[in-house]
């Protein structure tokens, strides 16, 4: 038994000693392979004088100096290799390659191996499978796998285009690029220009912040914040976005576009202007189509068109503008109402045609359907005191002048005006059709009631009594009006007619059949255009992040590896700063980053 115990003992040392020596072997070697290594050289030189420690390579012409360390490769002309520092410089047309990953060439480098930070200048060049940097100065973590420069530099991105910027950041294992300063990508399709630009090289997705502008072709859109794809060449625009279609502006909390189509659309708090026509259109929802000459709007939807000194203002559930810039159509759908300083009119949906100076005031058939519970309310206008109604209303203006001219009424035409001085008396006209004609202050001058015209008038002497109610029937009359009261009226082919003192007139007859008396319906104001409207509940823009600032290239843990790797670094002579050898030489503010001085002057 005891002897057997001894046995295993020494099988537990044998292995414990084979075990110890594997571990140092390897350890030997990892170490080995963090050195620098020199595979290729054409002549070696010492200069103890001016790079003491320093062995000094120079290529032949066979071929360049190559040099190793870890998974890159390494040509150069020249090279100083300080090997107790694991530290090189390279000079000439330096190539460094990092399997098939990154390939850069520059006139200089500077390479640690201890802190694996390269630091190239001298018309630098990296390539990577997504995209291409060239500047001038350029530094490069193989740790983190990040670049970085920030004395301009250029990257160039297959059918992304081509992107400028004074400081630029490359996070590879991401494959995201973060660009500050003078940001310009530049492809076939648009220019962007922003101050801080993030763009994903695998995608084309980019991330705008700070003042930002795309412009294309077709349109010229600014916002604070913003996303463009540019393979789908489709993006979005928050926090005061604009886009600008030729004649057209449209503005909103949240902009959609898709520049295939010149297609965007609008949330919340959107703004259109009509650059040509003088128009401009608001709501909370809307789509345009430039190519179509088409807007879309609703939510509050209200489209104000400026006429001499006036406006006009029209709104419905539903607008749509159409045509192009000289020929607009605008068509408001349901519940449409209009509003002038001297003119208001209200209808199911109303149509105007700016060109021709039409517009129409129809009641669609889902009005006049079986349903025997349901009212219909014919189109209705109000002109200073008088209200007139119709089954439809055309209203005529000088596109020129941009004055009223005339209005006429089709079927069922009806004017009411109230008797200034009676408590419940109204004056009234009915018949097939109506024909009014403004002066040049935009009032109703003179009306005509042709076919089947009835009347009842409360007429008054000069000194506004009351003489009695005339109510007659007549093949047409005509009526002249001076500030909004009846100045004259004429009767032709009479058909019967009295004159009854108010006392003696019937009260079942002081109304023509079809009387509809809708003073409380009138808009009086821009507000009033919207009361019967239900409330209004904006939807919340779920859009971009703010911008989160990057952590600094040169960030706490960098630091640490320099720092470490100077204090374990041999320091030949204290006068010599450069006798530690880690990048970036001298720094001490990361974000005030020298050119060193070796990559000037050799």
């Amino acid at each position: 038994m005891p002897q057997t115990f001894i046995i295993l003992n020494r099988q537990s040392y044998i292995l414990f000693i084979v075990l110890i020596s594997l571990i140092l072997s390897y350890n030997t070697q990892a170490q080995e392979k963090r050195k620098i290594e020199i595979q290729y050289s054409g002549r070696l030189n010492i200069d103890e004088q001016n790079y003491p420690g320093a062995r000094i390579f120079t290529r032949d012409d066979s071929q360049q100096v190559h040099i190793t360390h870890n998974s890159i490769n390494m040509w150069a002309d020249k090279a100083i290799y300080y090997s107790e520092e694991n530290f090189i410089e390279a000079y000439g047309k330096v190539k460094m390659i990092q399997g098939d990953t990154i390939n850069m060439t520059s006139k200089y480098i500077e390479y640690s191996g201890v802190t694996e930070l390269a630091f190239a200048s001298g018309d630098v060049v990296l390539k990577d499978p997504n995209s291409t940097i060239s500047t001038d100065t350029l530094y490069f973590d193989r740790i983190k796998q990040e670049a970085f420069y920030r004395t301009g530099g250029t990257v160039v991105k297959d059918t992304s285009g081509t992107i400028t910027s004074k400081i630029g950041r490359y996070l590879m294992q991401i494959k995201k690029y973060r660009f500050e300063q003078d940001v310009v990508l530049v492809n076939q399709d648009a220019t962007i220009k922003s101050n801080f630009f993030d763009f994903y090289s695998d995608t084309g997705h980019a991330y705008l912040y700070g003042p930002s502008t795309i412009v294309t072709k077709a349109s010229k859109t600014y916002c604070e914040k913003g996303y463009y794809d540019t393979k789908a060449k489709v993006g979005y625009a928050l926090k005061n976005s604009k886009i600008n279609y030729d004649n057209r502006i449209i503005e909103g909390d949240s902009l959609y576009f898709d520049n295939n189509r010149s297609f965007a659309s609008a949330t919340n708090h959107i703004k259109i202007t009509d650059t040509i026509n003088q128009m401009v259109v608001t709501g909370h929802y809307a789509e345009v189509f430039k190519e179509k000459d088409s807007l879309f709007i609703t939510k509050h939807a209200l489209a104000a068109t400026k006429q001499e000194n006036d406006s006009i203002y029209l709104h419905a559930d539903k607008i749509m503008v159409t045509g192009k810039p000289d020929n607009r159509i605008l068509k408001a759908f349901h519940n449409a109402k209009l509003y002038k300083s001297d003119l208001s009119g209200k209808a199911d949906s109303i149509v105007s045609n700016q060109k021709t100076g039409l517009t129409e005031l129809i009641n669609l058939s889902r009005f006049s359907s079986g349903d025997k519970f349901s009212t219909k309310r014919r189109p209705i206008m109000w002109n200073l005191e008088n209200q007139m109604t119709g089954d439809t209303i055309h209203l005529f203006s000088n596109s020129k002048s941009e004055k009223l001219d005339s209005l006429y009424v089709f079927e069922n035409a009806f004017i009411i005006s109230k008797d200034t001085l009676s408590a419940d008396g109204y004056n009234q006209i009915n018949g097939i059709t109506l024909t009014g004609l403004f002066n040049d202050n935009n009032e109703l001058r003179q009306v005509d009631i042709n076919k089947n015209a009835q009347s009842i008038f409360y007429t008054r002497n000069e000194e506004q009594e009351l003489i009695g109610i005339d109510k007659a029937k007549s093949g047409r009359i005509t009526i002249m009006f001076a500030d909004g009261d009846i100045e004259s009226y004429s009767r032709f082919n009479q058909i019967d007619g009295s004159l009854y003192p108010e006392s003696k007139y019937p009260a079942k007859d002081k109304r023509l059949k079809g009387f509809d008396w809708r003073e409380e319906e009138r808009p009086k104001s821009i507000e009033d255009l919207f009361k019967d409207d239900p409330p209004l509940n904006l939807p919340v823009i779920k859009g971009l992040k703010d911008y989160e600032p990057e952590k600094e290239f040169f960030d706490e843990a960098m630091m640490e590896r320099i720092d470490k790797a100077n204090q374990e670094a041999p320091v030949n002579n204290e006068e010599d700063p450069k006798a530690s050898r880690n990048l970036p030489k001298n720094v001490k503010n990361p974000k005030q980053l020298p050119v060193p001085a070796a990559a000037s002057q050799k």
